[in-house]
């Protein structure tokens, strides 16, 4: 079995496939020791992939590499099978990268737009021969709601919860129908002008926010919140001897 790890910039998920097959995922807000060793031992790990977007993450490597026979760390040297034309590579969020593999391997031979809601908004295209261009990074959901009470002197903390009118009629209305449908034609207009010059495009929805984007937009999409997962689980294969 393999065990994928995946520390985001809120969370770490702990994933386990039989091969290809996701057999349990599992979500801790913060990293407990204990915990987590008592959920290895339920399982005959045999290899893993540790993969952060933190930016200190050595004590939760060493942990898992002192642990597990066939280790994985995840970074900018690690073998793909797609091809990179980021001009920066080592600069390229490893969550996006696995993405887009996880995407490449669902619907092989077409190009793929995958967007990623969370913390922030990606958009990232993979061409149909496989080739990464790159994509475009904004502000999640939550971000943009912290940021309009942050940076004014009198606007309040809005949440998720509550009408969502075409025009708000108080102050929080406005705030969050301006944020969350905000967002949406954001991500129509990538969608369609993407479409409009790759034709065929097929998109990916993932990401904590995925669903609340999904019921919004009008456009055909696949939503797959384990597509990232799935993705490391793949280049896993790639850089390990099974």
């Amino acid at each position: 079995m393999n065990l994928i790890i995946d520390q985001g910039n809120t969370t770490i998920k702990l994933a386990v496939f039989n091969a290809f097959a996701l057999e349990t995922l599992i979500t801790y807000d913060t990293w407990n020791e204990p915990v987590i060793e008592d959920f290895l031992s339920g399982y005959d790990i045999e290899a893993c992939i540790y993969s952060s977007v933190a930016r200190k993450c050595d004590e939760h490597v060493d942990f898992f590499r002192n642990r597990i026979p066939m280790f994985h760390l995840f970074s900018s040297d690690s073998r793909l099978p797609i091809r990179i034309g980021y001009r920066t590579p080592n600069t390229l969020g490893l969550d996006r990268i696995a993405g887009v593999v996880g995407a490449y391997y669902e619907k092989p031979g077409v190009p793929i737009l995958v967007i990623d809601a969370g913390t922030a908004i990606t958009y990232d295209l993979l061409l149909a021969d496989g080739l990464f261009v790159g994509g475009n990074i904004a502000s999640g959901i939550q971000m943009r709601f912290k940021a309009l009470h942050t940076f004014t002197g009198r606007l309040p903390l809005v949440s998720f919860e509550g009408d969502i009118p075409f025009l708000g009629d108080d102050t929080f209305a406005a705030i969050r129908a301006g944020v969350i449908r905000g967002a949406c034609y954001e991500v129509e207009g990538y969608i369609r002008d993407l479409t409009h010059k790759y034709p065929g495009l097929l998109i990916f929805l993932t990401g904590g926010d995925a669903f609340l984007f999904a019921e919004r937009l009008k456009t055909p999409i696949f939503v797959d919140k384990n597509i990232v997962i799935k993705g490391l689980n793949r280049i896993l294969y790639y850089n390990v001897e099974k």
